[in-house]
């Protein structure tokens, strides 16, 4: 539920049925107080359940069971309970035909676990998935059918614990997260946004204390922003207010985070990739779901069973994605009408529906659900071929009259929504004078207000500004023509009829360096076509090649965002991300808010992982994919934040990266100097393991990780600067005539190698160039690197024949080596002490904060390799701040492990500018507090309903 109460999805109806602020769902909502009472659904009539081959005894309502149609069945197979979840001993038990929620009949009182159907009826503030492409995702349980997921393809909400069968997404609703304001809303207090099950077994009760969690059966809630966990009796009675828990510092409060989405996906929003590999047995899925996909039930083996093919709408006969059920072959069409409500997830009566047999004249006629129209003997799609089983299509019985829902969007009254009776001759502005009389506001002008039709979709929440003129009741029967599924997750929502202060941010990367805001203006005209009355052109970042576009129009936006990715300018592919509005001034006193980036394709190829962790335990919009246009999107958004941290999982070259970006920015951040944590994905890991983070990230729970860096020490480490100036010329492209190659600059963090272990990073670099997809694992990348030091035991040690060196201004003469390494922290080549632990009075004790670099000799592979065993160290050769090489002949050189080939030239090494904030791990152990536990004095409370 989104932290600012997406919806109340798992309410007791029979205690918490007036929607008030007491709901289990965030009431803090401008636009959702507390709704009229509402009843119930009808007990419904007895029918075939959708589990043939048990034997059903007669029907039997819960009194206090919210929405679910429970029918004792006889166990064929070990079975626990969905509510206890303990097993549940002898034959029977009760089911719900509906979700297939499972209990004892001890448990049907005492149920508040929301039947699927239901869940639609109380979202608050819709909030749509962010699905990926479909996968298998093991131990899982779905959220719509609660069986487990086992080999079947499934999607997976990037954003919450939602995990759902493609079959069954349709029947999902948009009660995701909240995790930013569009603008036009300002309420600042968040409650607790509850997810059902999928909670690791020993997971225990806030309240309680008990274990909540089970491996066998959907049970237990988890708030999915301060992760406290209750059993679903349980959390009614905890306090409704989510302080984010124990993360509450690193924390980007959703309140302080605005964007204006429109016309943009979730996937874009939060700049997750939309392009990743997909199972050999997906290659075939279009948008997640299968086309002409059928929800098959368990075909019986009974000769008095028949199955029956059932569509809700034109638009399933259109997708060919119709339901199976399974009923008497002598039945009543009451109960058909039932069953096939059931198989779509639809509460409402079943007296109010009909079916029919699906034909090409019902399908052609102008009225589908009075089939009033003519016939049409046109071409008849292969759907109808089929013989068996029969096609039938649901739809509801006409009305004269009806009672719709309006909800009151932005207006600020303490009402959810108003029930309003419609007939056949009302229109739109009869139902918005209606609703401000109501509500007191009779006087307003009603052209002041508008009625917004709300589709509330699993993957898009859809808006339409329905015509004033428009009939409703006409407008309620086109969209159940469409499907009747859509019409229970459609809402009506009364807002001021007022324009939004449109300012959409997008950050354009990939552009020429340093040229004026009039130039980039003229290359983005020619290359995008961008519209000047609606678009402004920051040229914040010319020495990185990037701008920012200030876009008031959506249409614009969108255009230029799709354009971008099919752009080059001079050869060079542009970026375009989407950058979301942080307001600082409402960030709490004591926060903190902790920015992640995540190179994905580092090390072990782990962080695609981390990257969901992270968007999980964190607000999406902090955590930046680096692969998706670098560091400069995430500084770029924190820009304004006064304090905050970074977290870098990569390697020690993308933490190199990071940190050359942090240097280049600097001055146009508020937090100048912020502190950076490092998870170790990649090969060495060297900088990791001095700052006690490990030697590589080996699947540690990320919630853990995400407390070691709340807990880390701050530490000071040198940087320096590598001024590359090559001596031989080249021939200028324009005219020809040869010119000294300019010199280069580049950083260094960790050590800068000349000779034999550059030349084995360099032979590294080229394998994986080659074949990357086999270097998805530290043992295989370690093993390249023996593989090519073996190639190399027969180099000679002349290396100090063709290279001198400077240090502090003083010649020093080189002993016989074939490799020359400068320190800047005491781990090289995954770990291993090269300067050694000698004391030695020559020489201070090595320290990343010294000023000082220490340069050390190998004698080649086997010396390597006796290093990195332990059995020697390095031919300790000079320390100092200043350093110059001069090169004789091309040598290979590795900078934090990118390596090239150096041609003859000048190589100066000096400090770079002010030290860097690093956080070194703390030695103690990781304090035992949790959100649970410090939310423990005011989390559980009575209810003002006394639950």
């Amino acid at each position: 539920m989104a932290a600012d109460g997406a919806r109340s999805r798992f309410g007791n109806l029979g205690h918490r049925g007036a929607g008030g602020s007491n709901s289990s769902s965030p009431s803090s909502s401008p636009k959702l107080g507390g709704g009229k009472s509402r009843t119930p659904p009808q007990s419904r009539k007895p029918a075939t359940p959708s589990s043939p081959g048990t034997k059903h005894q007669p029907f039997r309502q819960a009194s206090a069971s919210p929405g679910h149609t429970f029918r004792k069945v006889t166990l064929t197979k070990p079975t626990f309970c969905h509510h206890c979840t303990d097993f549940i001993w002898g034959l029977g038990g009760f089911q719900c035909e509906v979700c297939n929620f499972m209990s004892h009949e001890k448990c049907l009182k005492h149920v508040k676990t929301l039947c699927s159907c239901m869940a639609p009826t109380l979202v608050r503030v819709p909030v749509s998935h962010c699905f990926r492409p479909p996968g298998h995702h093991k131990k899982k349980f779905c959220a719509v059918c609660r069986k487990l997921l086992e080999d079947s393809l499934a999607l997976r909400c990037e954003v919450c614990e939602l995990h759902v069968h493609t079959d069954c997404v349709f029947f999902t609703c948009s009660d995701c997260r909240q995790c930013h304001h569009d603008g036009e809303q300002d309420h600042d207090t968040y409650h607790h946004h509850w997810r059902e099950g999928n909670l690791s077994s020993n997971a225990r009760c806030e309240v309680c204390k008990k274990t909540c969690g089970s491996s066998e059966v959907l049970s237990g809630m988890r708030c999915e922003w301060c992760g406290i966990q209750a059993h679903a009796a349980c959390y009614v009675i905890l306090n409704h207010e989510c302080t984010f828990g124990r993360l509450r510092n690193m924390v980007l409060p959703p309140n302080c985070v605005h964007l204006q989405s429109r016309n943009f996906s979730k996937l874009q929003c939060f700049r997750i990739s939309e392009n990743v590999q997909t199972e050999p047995d997906e290659d075939n899925e279009t948008d997640g779901i299968t086309q002409g996909s059928v929800k098959e039930t368990p075909t019986s083996n009974d000769s008095s069973k028949q199955t029956l093919k059932i569509y809700d709408g034109l638009d399933a006969v259109k997708r060919n994605q119709p339901r199976i059920i399974s009923v008497p072959r002598i039945t009543k069409s009451e109960e058909a009408v039932e069953a096939s409500l059931r198989a779509f997830y639809i509460p409402d009566d079943p007296q109010d529906y009909e079916l029919q047999t699906l034909t090409p004249q019902t399908l052609v006629s102008d009225d589908v659900i009075n089939r009033n129209g003519a016939i049409d003997d046109g071409k008849v799609s292969s759907v109808f071929k089929e013989a068996t089983p029969e096609a039938w299509i649901i739809g509801a019985k006409p009305k004269e009259r009806e009672v719709i829902k309006v909800y009151l969007g932005w207006m600020r009254v303490g009402v959810a929504y108003i029930s309003i009776s419609v007939n056949s001759e009302n229109t739109v502005q009869n139902v918005i004078q209606e609703v401000l009389s109501q509500v007191c506001r009779q006087k307003e002008n009603l052209e002041d207000f508008r009625l917004v039709e709300i589709l509330m979709g699993s993957k898009q929440v859809q808006r339409m500004v329905l015509p004033v003129e428009e009939l409703i009741l006409e407008r309620l029967k086109d969209i159940r023509k469409t499907s009747i599924r859509q019409m229970s997750q459609t809402r009506f929502y009364l807002e001021e009829n007022t324009m939004p202060d449109i300012q959409v941010e997008l950050l354009v990367s990939g552009l020429p360096v340093l040229l004026s805001g009039e130039e980039y203006t003229n290359i983005l005209r020619d290359s995008l076509g961008i519209k000047e009355n609606v678009l402004a052109v920051v040229p914040a970042y010319a020495p990185q090649g990037a701008v920012v576009l200030q876009i008031s129009c959506f249409s614009e936006a969108e255009r230029i965002f799709m354009l971008v990715k099919d752009t080059t300018v001079n050869n060079k592919q542009l970026t375009a991300v989407i950058i979301p509005h942080l307001v600082h001034e409402k960030l709490p006193q004591s926060s903190c808010p902790l920015l992640v980036f995540v190179n994905p394709k580092s090390g072990g190829l782990k962080g695609r992982e981390l990257l969901y962790s992270f968007r999980k335990l964190l607000n999406p919009h902090q955590v930046f994919e680096l692969t998706n246009g670098g560091p400069l999107p995430g500084f770029h958004t924190f820009a304004k934040v006064p304090f905050f941290r970074v977290l870098v999982c990569g390697g020690d070259g993308t933490v190199g990266w990071v940190l050359g970006a942090l240097e280049e920015i600097r001055h146009k951040l508020a937090c100048t100097e912020p502190s950076i944590a490092v998870l170790p994905l990649g090969t060495g890991n060297d900088l990791g393991r001095v700052l006690r983070w490990g030697a590589g990230y080996s699947g540690e729970d990320p919630y853990s990780i995400l407390l070691y860096v709340d807990e880390a020490e701050n530490v000071l480490m040198d940087r320096w600067t590598i001024l590359l100036d090559a001596q031989e010329v080249v021939d200028s492209m324009e005219n020809g005539i040869s010119e000294p190659e300019p010199p280069k600059i580049v950083q260094m963090n960790n050590y800068c190698g000349i000779g034999i272990d550059a030349e084995l990073s360099l032979d590294f670099h080229h394998a994986r160039e080659i074949e990357p997809g086999k270097f998805n694992s530290r043992f295989h990348n370690k093993g390249v690197y023996v593989k090519a030091g073996l190639q190399k035991l027969s180099h000679n040690r002349n290396l100090h024949k063709d290279l001198k060196l400077q240090v502090d201004q003083q010649e020093v003469e080189l002993p016989n080596i074939e490799g020359l390494i400068f320190l800047n922290i005491p781990s090289w080549g995954s770990g291993a002490d090269l300067w050694g632990s000698d004391n030695d009075n020559r020489y201070g004790k090595p320290r990343i904060d010294d000023g000082l670099l220490e340069v050390v000799g190998v004698t080649g592979v086997v010396h390597m390799g006796q290093v990195q065993g332990g059995l020697r160290s390095g031919i300790r050769i000079a320390q100092g701040s200043y350093f110059r090489v001069t090169l004789l002949k091309p040598i290979p050189v590795q900078v934090d492990g990118e390596p090239w080939i150096q041609p003859p030239g000048q190589i100066i090494i000096s400090a770079a500018g002010p030290k860097v904030h690093m956080l070194k791990k703390s030695k103690q152990k990781q304090k035992k507090s949790s959100s649970s536990k410090e939310t423990k004095g005011d989390s559980v409370t009575q209810n003002n309903n006394g639950s």
